[in-house]
């Protein structure tokens, strides 16, 4: 019987080492992008589920969201118009912003509140970066919990799953330092159209322009109005006058509705002309509210002092705020002020509200309120001080002081007109020059800016000759000046018409 023997092998000792195989290059490869391709996808569905936010920006209610992209950007839809594309940045995520609706409330308040405008680029950007804030804290948290629960998922291993939420926090502030290094802020003026706006966008444009481009609008017409006069050594065709040095020159505005292009045409004016003394009968403001009373500052250093009175969109608040400014003469209730050797008195408009049409006993308290004014032009001329130049807004006030004074200014009507009433007194309405402000876009053609130099004798205080100043309104750049001249046969309050105008035309180049 024959013996099997077994062969033992022998058994490992804890000396001896185990040899673990590593897995080959292109396992690890695979991997590799197998992780990617879970923390993308994962990125992508937690943006999808919580990775958007809505934000108030101005009057408007949006939605941003961020979204993967290859050229990043920025993608405002306005629906159903269609969309602006900005090249605004460049990463691998894009802005997507959707203007949802238009808040009735706050959208009402502005058109009630157009002084607000002023500060509505400040609200936007401060909007927009609370807005952006709260979205890029969202998404880190979107993009983590999906990346890490769809790698829970797909690998069933935590260690796996954080790897994959770390690496999509890593990939999420890679983007964001890339797209802050690659902002490009001048972007919002070369966008690109598409939906229905692709059909507009030289309109676009052109509004974009103007807006953007207001420092120079304003630039451009004060040029324009300080280089128009040089018209009248090369144009015979203008009466033959030139105002002796000693010649009073007052500037005539009104109805500048807080148009801010108004103070550099003004400015430009004065210095153009050596103007003695600037007359603003009224209408300085929209709404005569104390957020508005800022605007005026700028007066101070027009060059000149300023006389001013109340119109019906001019508060009593704004009144108080003139009357704390350096240089500004307010005329009310027929008081009278001797300035640049002219002696003015005025009365402010007994009404205020920004639509007087429907107002009852409107055109009775204007009667009274110029009855009052021709009073104290009485009482001035008994006593020896008589007014030169009366003023009242409203035109219905100035006719009730016929008679009492040479001249009489008034505005509202926002065009000009010289008319000579029927006891001899000369009434002077002048043109909006503010443009008649933010209604100068309500119509097809802006409204145009109009100002009047007047010239008067310095001896006798008469009129001699005006200048009417007309310049193209918002966004254009023609100017448009017109002398007429005073039949020096008759001074006083007994005038004629003056001569027809004989226009100067110089558009922008």
């Amino acid at each position: 019987m024959s013996r099997l023997r077994s062969i033992r092998r022998p058994r490992p000792t804890t000396d001896t080492p185990e040899l673990e195989l590593a897995p080959p290059p292109a396992n690890r490869w695979t991997r590799a992008l197998g992780l990617l391709a879970v923390v993308l996808l994962g990125a992508w569905l937690g943006l999808l589920v919580v990775g958007n936010v809505r934000v108030p920006v101005g009057p408007m209610d949006t939605t941003m969201t961020l979204r993967p992209s290859v050229t990043g950007g920025t993608k405002i839809n306005v629906s159903p118009l269609g969309a602006l594309h900005l090249d605004s940045h460049i990463a691998p995520v894009r802005l997507d912003v959707n203007v949802d609706q238009l808040d009735p409330d706050r959208s009402q308040a502005l058109v009630d509140h157009p002084e607000r405008l002023s500060g509505l680029q400040e609200e936007v950007a401060r909007d927009v970066g609370h807005g952006a804030l709260d979205l890029a804290l969202r998404s880190c948290v979107a993009v983590v919990a999906g990346a890490t629960a769809l790698g829970l998922a797909v690998y069933r291993r935590p260690r796996r799953a954080l790897a994959a939420g770390g690496l999509a926090l890593t990939l999420l502030a890679a983007s964001g330092a890339t797209a802050y290094a690659t902002w490009n802020p001048k972007s919002v003026l070369e966008p690109r159209f598409s939906g229905l706006l692709s059909s507009a966008p030289s309109l676009v444009g052109d509004a974009r322009s103007i807006v953007t481009e207001f420092d120079v609008y304003q630039k451009e017409l004060a040029r324009l109005v300080t280089n128009v006069t040089k018209l009248y050594d090369a144009t015979s065709t203008l009466p033959a006058y030139r105002p002796d040095p000693t010649t009073i020159r007052v500037l005539h505005v009104s109805d500048i509705h807080l148009n801010p292009a108004s103070w550099k045409i003004i400015a430009s004016l004065v210095e153009q002309y050596k103007v003695n003394v600037i007359v603003d009968s009224g209408d300085t403001m929209d709404h005569g509210t104390s957020a508005e009373n800022g605007f005026l500052d700028p007066i101070e250093d027009l060059g000149a002092p300023y006389v001013w009175v109340r119109g019906n969109h001019d508060s009593r608040t704004t009144q108080r705020y003139l009357e704390g400014l350096k240089n500004v003469h307010v005329l009310d209730d027929g008081r009278a002020v001797s300035v640049a050797g002219l002696r003015f008195a005025g009365i402010g408009d007994p009404q205020f509200t920004p639509d007087r049409t429907n107002t009852p006993g409107a055109e009775a308290s204007q009667e009274l309120a110029g009855a009052r004014l021709a009073s104290s032009l009485r009482d001035q001329r008994a006593v020896g001080t008589p007014v030169d130049v009366a003023v009242a807004h409203e035109p219905e006030a100035a006719r009730q002081t016929d008679g009492e004074v040479p001249l009489v200014l008034s505005g509202h009507l926002h065009h000009q007109e010289m008319e000579v009433l029927p006891y001899g007194t000369r009434l002077r309405i002048e043109g909006s020059t503010g443009g008649s402000g933010l209604r100068a876009v309500e119509g097809e053609h802006p409204d145009p800016i109009e100002a009047s130099i007047l010239y008067f004798d310095r001896d006798t205080r008469r009129l001699q000759a005006w200048d009417a100043i007309r310049l193209g309104g918002l966004g254009l750049t023609t100017a448009e000046v017109s002398r007429h001249l005073v039949e020096e046969n008759q001074p006083g309050a007994t005038r004629s018409p003056s001569p027809s105008p004989t226009p100067s035309r110089e558009p922008s180049p």
